[in-house]
């Protein structure tokens, strides 16, 4: 039964006391009545609060639980970047994703515009612009990672033994042009477990922009090039914020 339910319910319940009391009740017995009114009253009070905080406290907690997730998918979201810097391609491979962030080294680069004669016949040369960009050096990858939990970023924050599913594909996105995707998701079922059923449910529904649209808690896709996630601009504050 809903909140409003129950309150329609201890209304017709007081309702029908209030009768009970005036035409049928004794008035040595009448106390009684008053201490069912007041119990039902207290019981009705509590319901209506606790039908006001239970979604405001939903939210709180599905925030902090979210915030933990996102913060591991952003750590795999920049170590597949950093992968596809290196080697121009995404991985599926999770304890390889790891160690490439142990070993791999970034190559620094630099990038001049020089200029060259050019012979165009007759007689004729001109000074032509180049753009020359030459390696200057490298850094270990392990830089970007520093005082980042990366070698816990799989396991689902909260979820015991869960694991974020991790896919790579290709997406053409201009004719001939294929280039590498990557998606990485977990449920969000099993993030909120244990909370209100019906408002995860409501959850599992989100469309709003300021909400975690969908099942999933997720980054990536498969159906386009992006390394963005799903989750509003809010969790980013959020970080920022922790970070100052």
């Amino acid at each position: 039964m809903g909140l409003l339910g129950m309150i329609l319910a201890a209304v017709l319940v007081a309702i029908l006391l209030a009768i009970v009391i005036v035409k049928y009740l004794p008035l040595k017995l009448r106390w009684i009545a008053s201490v069912l009114l007041l119990a039902l009253t207290i019981f009705l009070v509590y319901k209506i609060y606790n039908g006001i905080m239970e979604p405001i406290k939903f939210h709180k907690d599905k925030v902090t639980r979210y915030a933990k997730v996102v913060k591991n998918l952003k750590i795999i979201r920049d170590a597949q970047v950093k992968h596809f810097e290196v080697t121009g391609k995404y991985t599926k491979d999770k304890s390889g994703l790891i160690k490439f962030i142990d070993t791999a080294q970034l190559a620094l680069t630099e990038t001049k515009t020089i200029v060259e004669k050019e012979d165009r016949g007759g007689g004729i040369i001109v000074d032509v612009e180049k753009r020359k960009t030459d390696t200057i050096g490298y850094e270990p990858v392990l830089k970007y990672f520093k005082d980042r939990d990366y070698k816990n970023m799989f396991k689902v924050p909260g979820v015991e033994g869960k694991e974020f599913e991790v896919e790579i594909g290709t997406v053409e996105k201009v004719q001939g042009l294929v280039v590498p995707t990557f998606f990485v998701k977990t449920e969000k079922k099993d993030i909120l477990k244990g909370m209100d059923e019906s408002l995860v449910k409501q959850e599992l529904e989100a469309i709003a922009t300021d909400q975690i649209k969908g099942e999933y808690v997720s980054v990536g896709s498969l159906e386009e090039v992006t390394t963005g996630g799903n989750w509003p601009p809010s969790y980013d504050k959020k970080e920022s914020v922790t970070k100052d």
